[in-house]
């Protein structure tokens, strides 16, 4: 699968110089496309932009000379000696070089005038051709009037003619677009040229788009090229040109790999609900607990190999990043994909998106109810892999659901999926635990079954801006605000200082929820190990109270705790059980270990950014930008939570520029 860059630049090779010799031949194929009998512009030529064939980038360059008003030819052309296949060649206009002298009695007069436009194209990886060189300027007057007399433009418009004639319009459309380079390393994009195609193509895997969304789509990486300089996207083609695969991330969600990328959550419910348009989310959780776009994209089939590009890019994206832990729909396509691109990330099935379709799945059996209940307590209650087998066997058995497929498949994947086998993953609280817990989709209430691609585009700058404004606001409060304390436990007051108010906040329910525990007792010890049991008064069925039993284990010489709730691991601070049994032993603040450093309300602060330039080539400004960046958006963060902090940074920003202004001016003085 070709994957296309469209923010980054190829390292070019030297070319090498040519003479002229060869004469243009004819290539009879038309690159022209219309849309409602309008003609598009072409792209102007660029080093780095690529084309599947030899005679795409001849035809390409063949459309740019007739709009622009001159003829071109093939002027040189390098083959390898052995299997004679051109790998080199010089596309110039038809006015370049000059003509040998004649020896005829009554010679045609000089019509050439060594005109120097051009472009070398050289082939690449064996399969595609890659600009290398250009000359835009002609030392001649070029007019599109006369564009129809060049010997290259005649066949062309032939073609284009006798194809709109015998060629049906359809009601698919899809972007095609020249290709360029993937290079992680650049961030220049390069121009595309977005059309609709006429031509009865395969919809069954590529994008479907629909009037107005191509043009959507472009102008939008268009605008955010401009706009938003660390803007990334990637565009994936098939042989036709037609669109497969789109992805992209803005530069405040590649900002946020740096700090929230541990543990992400890989959205697919358009593609699992069949929306209109096919949109995967990467979304992981900031320190508020609050979702958090990572980037994002439009898959064009549901299938591994697209999963893989998707996944791929993404990766390309991250710069070498990976996730610790990365959560999905309980799909086989996205579980190979993950495995192939994501091997040493730990692959989990999200709980709540299993949930959420018991209804659809299981809705229809006779004693729907009593199975959903049994279902749910088997899932959430099971302190023990035991407790889960029995209760799920009993259920099954039960209601006799030994044939249910859905049912048998959950069972195969219950690893990956109920909270009882996933005890010792840290999930930095991004799996939904607890029956009233839900991963809600990052763009849900901006995104219907009937969202088109173009209203998403228009959306989805709306939807980006209320979600950091929601962040921003939560930034400002933990900062700003007093927590109201609701204990005397110095837990509680230990974390006021620390946590974000949001985090703090479910912490404060734990620290409340202690005189619920009680009769903590050790039951064991073996060496510095020390088994606890801690009895808890819970709700069953409703209002009804039942006492259930928590295990604990307590190591003395480095303070750890575990319960067997594994509170901790899935949301990333102590339960209720855990902190009764510090408490039975005297420790009166929360070990150090057991305080992430994600929760904290300064965490984007603090995150470290390496300031060392050893490793960044100074002689390279894209890695110099990408450097930089990094350490400028803490500063934006900052000067976003007040006035004051506003103003400080705009005052030091002005300043900076003056001082760039002065070393400029003086250089130019010298």
């Amino acid at each position: 699968m070709e994957a296309v860059c469209l923010n980054s630049g190829p390292v070019f090779d030297d070319c090498e110089e040519y003479e002229d010799g060869e004469d243009c031949s004819v290539v009879e194929h038309d690159n022209e496309i219309h849309e409602n009998d309008s003609k598009k512009k072409s792209p102007q030529p660029t080093v780095g932009l690529e084309f599947g064939s030899f005679d795409e980038a001849y035809d390409f360059y063949n459309m740019y000379g007739k709009e622009q008003g001159f003829g071109i030819r093939v002027s040189n052309s390098w083959f390898r000696s052995k299997r004679k296949e051109r790998y080199r060649a010089k596309l110039s206009c038809s006015n370049a070089g000059f003509k040998k002298k004649s020896g005829a009695n009554h010679p045609r007069p000089e019509t050439r005038t060594g005109c120097p436009a051009m472009l070398v194209i050289k082939l690449v990886d064996s399969k595609r051709w890659r600009i290398v060189e250009v000359e835009l300027q002609h030392n001649h007057t070029v007019s599109p009037e006369i564009g129809r007399f060049y010997k290259s433009h005649k066949k062309m418009i032939l073609a284009s003619k006798k194809q709109q004639e015998l060629t049906p319009v359809t009601e698919v459309h899809t972007i095609k677009l020249y290709r360029t380079s993937v290079d992680a390393a650049y961030n220049g994009s390069q121009e595309v040229e977005e059309t609709d195609i006429g031509l009865p193509v395969d919809t069954s895997k590529h994008l479907e788009l629909k009037e107005g969304d191509a043009h959507a789509l472009y102008n939008y990486f268009c605008r955010m090229k401009l706009t938003n300089p660390n803007f990334f996207y990637l565009m994936d083609l098939d042989d036709e040109g037609c669109l497969r695969n789109v992805f992209w991330a803005d530069a405040r969600s590649r900002a946020a790999l740096d700090s929230f990328s541990d543990a992400v959550a890989i959205d697919t419910t358009s593609l699992r609900n069949k929306y209109e348009i096919p949109l995967i989310s990467f979304v992981g959780l900031n320190n508020h607990g609050q979702p958090v776009l990572l980037g994002c994209g439009f898959l064009g089939h549901d299938s591994s190999e697209y999963f893989i590009w998707m996944l791929k890019s993404w990766q390309t994206c991250m710069l070498g990043r990976h996730p610790q832990v990365i959560l999905t729909d309980q799909s086989k396509s996205l579980q190979i994909a993950v495995s192939k691109v994501f091997p040493q990330a730990c692959h989990c099935y999200c709980l709540s998106y299993i949930m959420q379709r018991v209804p659809e799945k299981l809705g229809g059996l006779k004693g729907y109810e009593s199975i959903k209940m049994q279902l749910y307590k088997a899932v959430y209650n099971s302190l023990k892999i035991t407790e889960f087998e029995s209760s799920w066997g009993q259920m099954i058995s039960q209601h006799g659901l030994k044939g249910n497929k859905w049912l048998q498949s959950l069972y195969e994947d219950r690893e990956k999926w109920v909270p009882v086998y996933l005890k010792d993953i840290s999930f930095m609280g991004i799996m939904p635990i607890k029956e009233n817990e839900s991963l809600d989709s990052f763009f849900d209430g901006y995104v219907h079954k009937h969202t088109s691609f173009k209203e998403f585009v228009d959306k989805y700058d709306l939807a980006l801006q209320r979600k950091y404004l929601k962040e921003a606001m939560a930034d400002m409060e933990s900062r700003s605000s007093s927590i109201e304390l609701k204990t005397k436990s110095k837990f509680e007051q230990q974390l006021s200082r620390i946590f974000t108010k949001e985090i703090f906040k479910k912490f404060q329910k734990e620290v409340e929820e202690m005189h619920s525990c009680f009769n903590t007792r050790q039951v064991n010890i073996i060496g510095p190990i020390m088994t606890f049991v801690v009895k808890e008064r819970v709700e069953s069925d409703g209002s009804e109270k039942e006492i259930r039993q928590f295990e604990v284990l307590y190591e003395t010489t480095q303070v750890e705790v575990r319960c067997i709730c594994s509170l901790f691991n899935f949301k990333g601070y102590l339960c209720r059980h855990a902190l009764n049994v510090l408490n039975y032993n005297g420790v009166e603040d929360i070990p150090s270990q057991y305080i992430l450093p994600r929760w904290d309300k300064d965490y984007k602060r603090k995150t470290p950014v390496d300031s060392i330039l050893s490793h960044v080539d100074v002689n390279n400004p894209v890695e110099l930008y990408n450097h930089l960046h990094k350490h400028v958006m803490r500063v934006v963060e900052e000067g976003a939570q007040s006035e004051e902090h506003y103003m400080a940074v705009l005052q030091e920003l002005e300043a900076l520029l003056n001082r760039f202004s002065l070393i400029d001016d003086n250089l130019v003085s010298l």
